[in-house]
């Protein structure tokens, strides 16, 4: 009974998180939903080809159930499902994560909590698992990843939030009222140097 209620509890999150990480895109343009927006080049719409592709790799190969879709071998990762290319469209990756969740949806239904799997690019300590671990670490990994995303989207156009039913209206005196603060201290906690 409580395997089948942690399970419910977790897909539940996964599924909430997933929803959260497309909503970031909601409204962007093409280009700011593929700008880099960090040193190492991270975009919106990136993070959403990298979740799908990581939550294809966890629930598909480690559990023997491959993916419909194709994808690089992981020994040949090269970083290429971090940014959609000039040829790929929105729509493209979007439709790739919902058929992903949908061949994920059909490993956790189908499979016991303790169903083996085994993670051959985990090296240590073992990589043999199960599929509660796979699911507490893509929710991490989910988790993470909105939350990254929660932060470029704030960069691009000061939308916070987790879905568009709790986004408030923008005050931006406020905000720059609580940056100033936040600077002031930030500035006053410097020690002075002689």
């Amino acid at each position: 009974m409580i395997d089948e209620f942690a399970k419910d509890i977790l897909h539940g999150r996964l599924r909430r998180d997933r929803e959260a990480l497309l909503w970031k895109l909601d409204g962007l343009s093409e280009y700011d939903a593929r700008q880099p927006l960090t040193a190492t080049g991270t975009n919106l719409l990136g993070l959403v080809k990298h979740v799908a592709t990581v939550e294809a790799r966890y629930f598909g190969e480690v559990f023997h159930r491959p993916s419909p879709e194709p994808l690089c071998r992981w020994q040949d990762h090269d970083g290429s499902d971090q940014w959609a290319t000039e040829d790929e469209t929105r729509e493209q990756i979007i439709a790739f994560y919902r058929r992903t969740w949908e061949h994920s949806d059909a490993t956790i239904n189908e499979l016991p909590l303790d169903a083996p799997g085994h993670v051959p690019w985990w090296p240590e300590p073992s990589p043999n698992t199960n599929l509660f671990a796979v699911m507490v670490h893509v929710l991490g990994e989910s988790i993470r990843h909105a939350g990254h995303a929660d932060i470029l989207r704030e960069s691009v156009d000061g939308r916070t939030g987790v879905r568009s039913e709790n986004e408030q209206p923008i005050d931006e005196e406020a905000r720059a009222a609580h940056r100033a603060k936040i600077e002031k201290a930030a500035r006053s906690a410097v020690p002075v140097t002689a």
